[in-house]
């Protein structure tokens, strides 16, 4: 709970700095609404809000989280993401699978472009040949990282392999955030962002923001050692009954 509030407060603040300062406000060194300025604009005390930047507020009610959303204009990804670190939003059971279930393999191996299959964690738990073949360096025999945040933040050539990786990189944390918004205190999570931090600065850089993000469907590039520039669409599905896992499609397309 306590891991909780201060995410919330360390997210509320990172939303308040970058909101715009009220109209006619003398040039300020910090950017941002004060936290008085965005009390008053929610109808909330000064004291009441600085309580919950600093996570020190339990409770905080879902009448007041609306209030804070509305007036710092958030995104969908980023309204979810409140309410998960608040413990308003739906609840999913944590759970380690050390592998994808028999029925998920089994569907990679039908489906004729390169998929894969993320855990809780963003571990690849299974994938098909295709993908093998197209990340060598992540799901060949060679890789050593299978965790996917581990392969794009640490292993080098990866840099190369990603077209835009800065970009790209960012946005993936900016998804993984959001997508593990309720997992806020669980331990492997919590050490899992924390090796990433101490051994990827931009990785720290890009966590340090809390941008959020869907992981929506969008254009990938890759420029693989053998076959060059290669353009893909990825789609990523949540199975009905097992939440928890990810499968990614990657549908190839033509690369002008």
């Amino acid at each position: 709970m306590i891991a909780r509030q201060k995410e919330l407060g360390y997210f509320l603040r990172t939303l308040r700095e970058r909101a715009p300062a009220p109209p006619g406000a003398r040039r300020r060194r910090t950017p941002g609404l004060r936290r008085e300025e965005l009390a008053a604009q929610c109808g909330i005390s000064a004291t009441w809000y600085t309580w919950i930047e600093q996570g020190r507020a339990g409770g905080v009610s879902p009448d007041t989280l609306a209030r804070l959303a509305e007036v710092l204009v958030v995104t969908d990804a980023e309204r979810r993401y409140l309410w998960e670190v608040a413990g308003l939003g739906p609840q999913r059971v944590t759970r380690i699978v050390p592998q994808a279930p028999a029925e998920m393999a089994s569907v990679l191996t039908h489906i004729a472009t390169p998929a894969y299959c993320l855990g809780r964690y963003w571990d690849a738990l299974a994938w098909n040949k295709e993908a093998q073949e197209l990340f060598p360096d992540w799901l060949g025999e060679g890789g050593c990282e299978r965790n996917l945040l581990d392969f794009v933040f640490l292993v080098p050539a990866a840099r190369d392999f990603i077209v835009d990786w800065p970009e790209r990189a960012r946005r993936l944390v900016a998804e993984f955030a959001a997508d593990a918004a309720d997992l806020t205190g669980d331990p492997r999570y919590e050490q899992l962002v924390a090796d990433l931090a101490a051994r990827s600065g931009e990785f720290r850089d890009y966590w340090q923001r809390r941008e959020v993000s869907f992981r929506d469907a969008a254009r990938k590039a890759f420029r693989h050692p053998i076959r060059g520039l290669v353009v893909y669409e990825q789609t990523t599905f949540a199975p009905l009954v097992m939440r928890d896992l990810k499968l990614v499609i990657l549908s190839a397309r033509s690369n002008d």
